[in-house]
């Protein structure tokens, strides 16, 4: 899928979550692409802030985005992959869970 497809899909869903107001079970959800944004927002913070602070910049992680940083700790790319299918599948069983719940 392309970025178009993507961000449209992303839109859609964002705007479905909002309708049935049901904002932060999305955000529960899609817990791994959160991650990921925050790693690296994280990661550019932290680096900007210690190049200020020392003069030379320092990473928190290896490479953001985080899937990266796990690849450049050995892990092959598949292998990044499927535990963070089964991550989000698990973070999806608790968003609907919370569902049931209200």
């Amino acid at each position: 899928m392309g970025d178009v497809g993507a961000l449209a899909l992303g839109g859609a869903l964002g705007t479905i979550a909002v309708i049935v107001r049901q904002e932060i079970v999305l955000f529960i959800m899609g817990g791994v692409f959160v991650v990921e944004t925050l790693s690296v927002m994280l990661q550019v913070a932290y680096f900007k802030y210690t190049k200020m602070r020392t003069g030379v910049g320092k990473r928190v992680l290896l490479m953001a985005p985080l899937h990266h940083h796990y690849e450049q700790k050995g892990w092959k790319e598949t292998q990044v992959v499927v535990r963070f299918w089964i991550i989000t599948m698990m973070l999806v069983l608790v968003g609907l869970s919370t569902l049931k719940l209200r």
